[in-house]
């Protein structure tokens, strides 16, 4: 269920009602805009509006009079300059993003949000621009049919290595659209093929990993997730208060930390190493990527100090910025809250809450990510905000509009970096000091009287590297004739990993009819040095694999499922020129366009961690438990098509009432309960990584 339903909360109805515009106008519309992002915009059709268009003589065209008020003041002061590089971490970036995006937000009708768009793509800087239009596509109720292309192909700059875009220019340079360079094709131009980090300069071990550190997929995921709850954003204001804004927040990190660990173990590494603030970090980055503008992202040293003065030597960073005190801040910021989570006294504004009268996860949570929906965010502070900039290696700029923000400080490279992983693994700490503090689960919370999990059976597990394309085009710069035509195309070419599709069977007898839950996650067996991992150990290590509703009859129940079923993984979103032509048969009568299944999920094929040739073997939990449904606020109906994580469609949370991570939300005591649910099921199989294609085939 969308939360449409809920916008009369917020007063959406009175400027963003239904029109008459067809989703495929909206659709290629939001295409044209997003097409080589860095160039201006050429269609002569919208050179009027971008010469005439005046928002503060529109003002009566938008719902809050406040947004145009508050263009008005920035016009006086100044904004990011076009070719800047753009970075919504950078207070004074993301105050002006929030202005643009407010523009568009509560713009009245399309048509003025349309308008409104095409002066600011001509207006805006850049990166300004792209990501305050694309938050408006996502959350305005009358674009909520419309997608967006993949990040990685409207700014590749941010996902391929550097050699990879001096070929795509050399390319474009040498062109002859007469005589086309050997390898051109007619249908999708030029191939570049694109290697991983650490192919020219491998910095450590753990750049053996860059395959999934630097999938693009998984990359946009995160990006895409950033973009539907911005951590600046308040859940009241923009009607999706109804979710567990903490709870999720907490689920998405455990859920991309415990599946980077199975792909580590894959690779012969163990736990994601513990870092001290004050012991130099010994992990380095070398990006390998380079800004529009040319200039390269910030590298990290091995064994870089974090104090302040190494930090920020030689910049005026004293009176201009916060960042440059992020050493003792976030040391101050995370003090505060283990003590509040120690002691159970949350200090609210003045006022003491107790922490452990009920289940604060949620609001710890919303702490930890100091939105506006936390308790008390300027005194608990944003620890992994300034974090990232201490940790990214990158100086304090000169001066608010020339900066140079590392991997960290874009949503869309942040995973890149191995440090992003043990950054969160010491937030999630503070969580799981919470948790085990909490009353564990007794066997009556654990157990579905009258049904019992008799067997699982899985097929055979099998992964391997196969190729991936995706448009490269927007990574250079086409003259005017070339933009109108689309002549010139070049697409990358890169290895993924992927794994056959697979099938299992879940056998579970039932004493009656009942409507029922199944949670399949995955986790180790063993760590590094082959030791065993009890669940009492291993519970911080689980990754949902699927989830879905299932009614169970009187007797024997055979539940078939196939890996493509669940609904928490996505197939390769379409590229660019495929959504294009869907959009061009559309309006052409010759077809439909449904945005149902097109909602960016963590990629399919990394469902399962690589594995090994032998074999590596992982654990499978299989858990049955009662269905409770979730109420969404306003409605009577139930809400069980679809799991939140990592699916993202604004109020599809949750499928039903129980913690997102239920069971594994709490330790769970092995000796004493596990082999005694009959509803819970383990199942210990292997995971083979083959290197030939054909063979996995």
């Amino acid at each position: 269920m969308k939360l449409l339903l809920v916008c009369l909360l917020v007063g959406l109805c009175a400027f963003a009602g239904a029109d008459d515009i067809p989703i495929a106008k909206k659709q290629k519309d939001v295409l044209k805009l997003l097409s080589h992002i860095n160039q201006p915009l050429v269609y002569p059709e919208w050179q009027k509006v971008i010469e005439t268009w005046n928002v503060s003589k529109h003002i009566s065209d938008y719902a809050e009079s406040y947004v145009v008020h508050n263009f008005e003041d920035y016009e006086t002061y100044g904004w990011l300059p076009q070719g800047e590089i753009f970075s919504v971490m950078y207070q004074p970036h993301l105050n002006q993003s929030i202005v643009l995006f407010e523009l568009f937000y509560y713009a009245k009708t399309y048509e003025v949000f349309f308008n409104t768009a095409v002066w600011a793509r001509d207006y805006f800087n850049e990166g300004l621009f792209l990501y305050s239009y694309s938050l408006a596509v996502v959350h305005r109720p009358d674009m909520q049919d419309v997608i967006l292309p993949p990040i990685y192909e409207i700014y590749p700059y941010y996902f391929y290595n550097v050699e990879v875009i001096q070929k795509a220019y050399q390319l474009k340079q040498t062109h002859n659209p007469k005589q086309p360079a050997p390898g051109y094709d007619q249908n999708y131009g030029y191939t570049v093929w694109s290697n991983y980090s650490g192919h020219y300069l491998n910095l450590h071990p753990e750049q053996s990993i860059s395959y999934y550190l630097e999938d693009v997929g998984i990359n946009a995921f995160y990006y895409y997730y950033n973009l539907y709850y911005p951590f600046w954003m308040s859940s009241k204001q923009y009607g999706w208060s109804g979710i567990n804004r903490g709870e999720q927040y907490f689920f998405l990190y455990q859920q991309l930390i415990a599946r980077y660990y199975l792909e580590r173990l894959s690779n012969g590494f163990g736990d994601i190493p513990y870092f001290n603030w004050e012991v130099p970090v010994e992990t380095p980055y070398y990006p390998s990527l380079e800004y529009p503008n040319g200039l390269e992202f910030p590298t990290r040293p091995p064994f870089v100090k974090l104090q302040e003065y190494y930090y920020n030597y030689g910049q005026t960073w004293t009176w201009k910025s916060k960042y440059g005190y992020s050493y003792s801040l976030i040391q101050d910021w995370e003090r505060r809250l283990s003590d509040a989570i120690d002691s159970g006294i949350l200090d609210v504004h003045g006022q003491k809450v107790n922490l452990y009268e009920g289940d604060a996860l949620d609001t710890i949570g919303e702490l930890i990510e100091g939105n506006p929906d936390s308790a008390n965010s300027q005194f608990y502070g944003v620890i992994w905000l300034y974090a990232r900039h201490l940790l990214g290696y990158s100086y304090q700029p000169l001066n608010w509009y020339k900066i140079a923000p590392s991997a960290l400080e874009h949503f869309e490279t942040s995973l890149r970096d191995p440090m992003f992983y043990q950054l969160y693994k010491k937030i999630l700490l503070l969580f799981y000091q919470y948790l085990y503090k909490q009353p564990w689960y007794s066997y009556d919370e654990l157990v579905y009287p009258g049904v019992d999990i008799v067997d699982v059976q899985f097929d055979k597990l099998v992964t391997y590297d196969d190729y991936f394309y995706s448009d490269l085009s927007n990574a250079v710069f086409d003259t005017k004739e070339e933009l109108l035509d689309d002549t010139f195309h070049i697409r990358v070419g890169q290895t993924r990993l992927n794994h056959k599709p697979f099938n299992y069977k879940i056998k579970v007898n039932s004493e009656k009819e009942t409507k029922s839950v199944v949670k399949i996650f995955i986790a180790p067996v063993y760590d590094e040095y082959d030791r065993y991992l009890n669940i009492s150990q291993n519970f911080m290590n689980m990754v949902l694999l699927d989830y879905f509703v299932y009614d169970l009859k009187s007797g024997e129940n055979m539940i078939s499922r196939n890996s493509y079923e669940t609904p928490l993984y996505g197939k390769d979103p379409l590229s660019y020129h495929e959504i294009y032509q869907h959009m061009l048969g559309a309006e052409g009568g010759k077809g439909s366009w449904s945005a149902d299944q097109y909602y960016w999920n963590f990629p399919h094929r990394y469902m399962l961690p690589q594995g090994t040739t032998a074999g590596m073997p992982f654990q499978f939990y299989v858990v049955v438990y009662p269905y409770a449904p979730e109420k969404t606020p306003g409605s009577t109906s139930d809400v069980y098509d679809y799991y939140f994580y990592p699916y993202l469609k604004e109020g599809q949370q949750f499928i039903d009432s129980y913690p997102l991570l239920y069971p594994f939300d709490k330790p769970i005591i092995y000796e004493k309960f596990w082999y005694d649910v009959p509803n819970f099921y383990s199942y210990e199989t292997k995971i083979y990584h083959v290197e030939d294609v054909n063979v996995a085939h």
